[in-house]
């Protein structure tokens, strides 16, 4: 049959958009089949991550929430179990982990003086406030607990004491940074502290609060200078008190009714406070204020002090104020430091007060507590880390004038009776 040029064309391209609509059909079916499976795989992906953890206590489906999910347990709102959460009832991974840690013993640090006045707030202010700790705050940064000596107040107030040959007052600046380099609580029992009198000593305190730094020592009152805080570090509870035995008049003592120091010319109160700690603490941690600036040698009032301390409860002891570094003792299987000497300090003319260490302690939950040194340059303000030789040389020293004690090259602190071990 005969068609026009005309009608063969339409014919034609009926048949391309037969064709055309054929492969649209084809390609929206595969594009259907694929969302469907997708959907599919998704749902049952989806399922399966929903289904409640199974204990190992046989809890099943319908146990309790997994520790460290969010949200109350399948298929139960927060108000109908009143609230709260109930805990797992069965053993899990993270409790064994957690069980793991409260048996590994606990890291403290501790240092000497730290004061932040004069120079080295000059120095602070030119080289940034964290100048001091350059060297040593990864050190209070990794360990559970950094404790320092603060022999200075806070404050930009307050009346200077009179009859004093050195009289300290530091910027509330320099505390963030103290903070900041890792250090947890500060002792403020010493013979500074109310340098810029109680108006000082509590602008000291309002300082610390604002930058979450412990302190001990001193107070509104005798019962606030003598109560201990107490810090919860991998399942052990630590107590930390503070003392001093070198007050520079009667009206810096802390009584019921006059702010201070906790002061310890007579122990009776100290005892009390360290036997009322032992009650509530695994660990008691006593910093203590004593003694003779200079001096290589603890003095009878130190020694006799100490083991009261240690009788009462005391598990170690770390003493202040000789500005250098005295030997170590052994009492009752217990340790004392009688003196970690200056650290971030201005410099004397005495050459040894331009050494000094931290001290590293690590304690288990029974109380058994062992020692290490790691001795520093005190530079003015600054602590810097001393070379080998150097170093050796004054654990040696060190060493000498301790007191049934040995101080071994790697700083580690054993009793005699096991330094050959």
């Amino acid at each position: 049959m005969y068609r026009s040029r005309s009608e063969a064309f339409r014919l034609q391209k009926q048949r391309q958009r037969r064709k055309i609509r054929k492969l649209l059909l084809l390609n929206l079916s595969m594009i259907f089949l694929i969302v469907i499976l997708a959907v599919f795989l998704w749902q049952r992906s989806d399922g399966i991550n929903a289904l409640p953890t199974q204990h190992p206590s046989g809890s099943g489906a319908n146990g309790p929430q997994a520790e460290g999910s969010s949200g109350p347990p399948s298929g139960q709102a927060e108000e109908e179990l009143g609230g709260a959460v109930d805990e797992p009832s069965g053993e899990s991974e993270a409790p064994a982990a957690e069980a793991e840690t409260e048996d590994e013993p606990i890291k403290l640090t501790f240092t000497g003086d730290v004061l932040l006045s004069g120079k080295i707030d000059k120095l602070m202010r030119e080289h940034g406030y964290d100048y001091p700790y350059r060297y040593v705050a990864p050190i209070f940064q990794q360990d559970d607990l950094t404790v320092v000596n603060l022999e200075t107040p806070v404050t930009e107030r307050g009346t200077p004491a009179v009859d004093k040959m050195f009289v300290f007052k530091s910027s509330p600046k320099a505390i963030p940074a103290l903070a900041e380099a890792g250090v947890d609580a500060v002792n403020l029992a010493n013979n500074h502290i109310l340098d810029q009198g109680v108006e000082g000593l509590f602008d000291t305190i309002d300082a610390l609060d604002e930058a979450d730094i412990k302190h001990v020592g001193a107070g509104k009152d005798a019962d606030s200078a003598f109560r201990p805080v107490y810090f919860e570090r991998k399942g052990m509870k630590i107590a930390l008190l503070g003392f001093s035995r070198v007050v520079p008049e009667v009206s810096w003592k802390a009584s019921a009714k006059r702010p201070g120091v906790a002061e310890t010319y007579d122990s009776t109160r100290a005892v009390e406070a360290i036997r009322a700690a032992k009650e509530e603490a695994d660990i008691v941690l006593v910093m203590v204020h004593w003694g003779e600036e200079k001096k290589d040698l603890p003095n009878k009032f130190q020694k006799t002090l100490a083991h009261q301390y240690i009788d009462a409860g005391a598990d170690l002891i770390i003493g202040s104020h000789p500005h250098v570094l005295q030997g170590f003792e052994q009492y009752k299987g217990k340790w004392i430091a009688y003196s970690l000497g200056n650290f971030i300090f201005t410099k004397s003319s005495h050459p040894k007060t331009w050494e000094t260490a931290i001290m590293h302690a690590e304690c288990s939950k029974d109380g058994n507590i062992s020692l290490r040194l790691t001795p520093y340059h005190a530079e003015l303000g600054q602590a810097v880390p001393m070379d080998e030789e150097t170093g050796k040389a004054l654990l040696r020293r060190v060493s000498d004038i301790s007191f049934g004690a040995k101080v071994r090259d790697d700083g580690t602190i054993v009793a005699l009776s096991d330094s050959g071990r």
